[in-house]
């Protein structure tokens, strides 16, 4: 088993003092860290990225820590949810694709056991193993069955949605995929209070666990997963209230802002380059009440973010008023970028499924018995100056808020932006080495996992280097067909259908983060080499070809069909059998009287 060396103990406590010279000693015990991972948030939605929304807590935290403006994550919620726990990559970690994505071609093969597969371990078993306590609280998404529900990978405690999203103020699935929801409560089905607030409940018992375990002594990890802002959109009444109007000049006017923003606070270079997305319509041409029912939904995404950034705020003062604040290390972060598919743009069976079960008038947006989505146009604003969305590996699916902070380490100057390329691979290793827990390197209680690929960013958080991945060293990706290799300054990326053409593409993403130039045709040597590193990393990671005409909405809408429909048809089996029979009977009977 991982272990915790005592040599090791005070080099990790000194760790960032000895990075930034003359700084006075960190703190003597070892830290807390507390993980706020939130769900289908964009670049610039942050305040302090660039955005309007009001996130005060997030920002403060920002205030106090480092932005890392080119950190990358997965293009949707499962893969980088693994790759965050394990330091692995989502193929090796069993989230080669997603439950609701994979196709059932690929469903079981090695690296596509659409859950966290065996041969990894968690950073909560190898906190676990230091020493720490362990919760988690949220969304997990990474499995269902009892082996693997959180408790089952290091953690003490856990209240975990074993799904995609649900209802934030009932105990409801989204029912346009789900026929019921997964909560779970320390491996067991969870009792929801009959009335809640998903941001609420989430904080609530993560709040619970770290008291109920206080008299250990020992730091806690503190794992604090949010379904805001993942479909359904909904938040409290006053918070919608507050944005009533805000969005109505549009996604266009509202990208723009949002560029401007990132450059102002720093996150963006001077003068970066902006596509307008084929999604985007004009707004202009939209009717009058096209562009109410838009600017209403964008309004719910803003208030979701507000009452989640509260709610941040109240576990953020409970640490402070036990004396826990200053000596605990706090990471933000989006599991991917902002979500582009509205049910209601997805043809009419979805449109009408989605009326007959949720009240979709303009007026209830947001609130209880809504389906609200943010869509495509809007979503480009979220994700403002960067091209695509979530499940696409272009920027825009893939670079997301993140920020680190400790505020009673001097060490870390807040308020610093780093810019360097950062992965979530990364999280694990540096979590690790900050809690001065060994890292596993490919051996874990005396057997054999997965080594995790990430580094340490400890030299970022200082300003000690301006990044730690070096410039030569390839880092590969895929999910659902849609492919990238980084290499220092620059992306080699590949979106299928509805999201792109296929091709290989090539981008300078530290001078053109906005995907504005392709440079495939202009550097074909790069682009070569580039191609080659892939294909090497899709060999060695056993990445699997997509079956022909593959698209991820349709294969959402396919799985989606197989979980419920049928269920639902056999569940009316003996009903419909009875009524054959009856109308048998009737039958018999008719032809018995015309006989007569």
């Amino acid at each position: 088993m991982s272990r915790l060396r005592p040599a090791t103990i005070g080099a990790a406590l000194t760790l960032l003092t000895l990075l930034a010279p003359g700084v006075q000693a960190a703190p003597a015990k070892r830290p807390n860290i507390v993980i706020l991972l939130a769900d289908d948030w964009g670049f610039s939605d942050v305040g302090a990225f660039g955005g309007e929304i009001a996130t005060p807590n997030i920002d403060a935290l920002a205030a106090k820590g480092v932005r890392f403006s080119n950190f990358h994550v997965a293009g949707s919620c499962s893969p980088t949810r693994a790759m965050l726990q394990t330091g692995v990559i989502n193929h090796r970690a069993g989230l080669g694709n997603m439950p609701e994505t994979i196709p059932p071609e690929h469903l079981g093969q090695p690296g596509y056991e659409a859950q966290l597969n065996n041969r990894v371990v968690t950073i909560a078993d190898q906190l676990r193993a230091g020493g720490y306590r362990t919760y988690l609280t949220g969304k997990w998404h990474l499995g269902h069955t009892p082996g693997s529900l959180p408790t089952a990978r290091g953690y003490d405690h856990a209240l975990a949605l074993a799904q995609s999203g649900a209802d934030n103020f009932e105990d409801k699935p989204n029912l346009l995929l789900y026929d019921r929801t997964e909560w779970s409560e320390d491996g067991r089905p969870a009792k929801l209070p009959a009335r809640f607030y998903s941001s609420t409940l989430i904080v609530d018992r993560m709040i619970r666990y770290i008291d109920d375990g206080r008299a250990s002594g020992r730091p806690f990890l503190a794992s604090v997963n949010f379904i805001a802002n993942h479909t359904p959109l909904q938040a409290p009444d006053a918070d919608i209230t507050a944005y009533a109007g805000r969005y109505a000049a549009g996604w266009t006017v509202l990208r723009n802002q949002r560029r401007t923003g990132t450059v102002a606070s720093g996150v963006m270079p001077a003068g970066v380059a902006m596509v307008t997305m084929a999604t985007s319509s004009d707004w202009s041409a939209l009717s009058a009440r096209e562009r109410q029912q838009r600017a209403g939904a964008m309004a719910a995404y803003a208030a979701m973010g507000t009452a989640m950034d509260r709610e941040i705020g109240r576990l953020v003062a409970h640490l402070k008023t036990i004396g826990e604040y200053d000596n605990t290390i706090f990471v933000f972060l989006s599991d991917n970028g902002a979500e582009a598919t509205d049910p209601m743009a997805m043809g009419a069976f979805a449109r009408w499924n989605a009326t007959m079960l949720y009240d979709q008038s303009i007026a209830q947006q947001g609130r209880p018995g809504s389906l609200t989505a943010q869509g495509a146009g809007f979503a480009s604003a979220s994700v403002s100056p960067l091209r695509g969305y979530k499940f696409t590996a272009s920027e825009g699916g893939l670079r997301v808020p993140m920020i680190m902070a400790w505020p009673g380490n001097p060490a870390i100057r807040g308020g610093r932006v780093a810019t360097g390329f950062a992965h979530v691979t990364d999280m694990s290793p540096t979590l690790l080495a900050l809690a001065g827990v060994t890292p596993q390197q490919g051996v874990f209680g005396g057997r054999r996992v997965e080594p995790m690929i990430g580094l340490n960013l400890s030299p970022m958080l200082t300003g000690s280097a301006p990044s730690v991945h070096p410039a030569d060293q390839p880092l590969g990706y895929e999910l659902s067909g849609n492919a990238v290799l980084f290499k220092g300054d620059y992306k080699l990326v590949k979106n299928l259908p509805p999201y792109g053409d296929g091709r290989w593409q090539l981008y300078n993403i530290t001078v053109d983060p906005g995907e504005t130039q392709d440079l495939s045709r202009s550097d074909p040597e790069r682009l070569a080499v580039m191609q080659s590193d892939y294909v090497a990393f899709a060999r060695a990671n056993q990445v699997l070809p997509m079956p022909a005409g593959y698209t991820a909405p349709d294969q959402i809408f396919a799985n989606a069909l197989r979980t419920l429909l049928i269920p639902r048809l056999l569940e009316l089996w003996p009903v419909a059998a009875m009524l054959v029979m009856a109308l048998a009977v009737l039958i018999r009977r008719r032809r018995r009287r015309a006989v007569r």
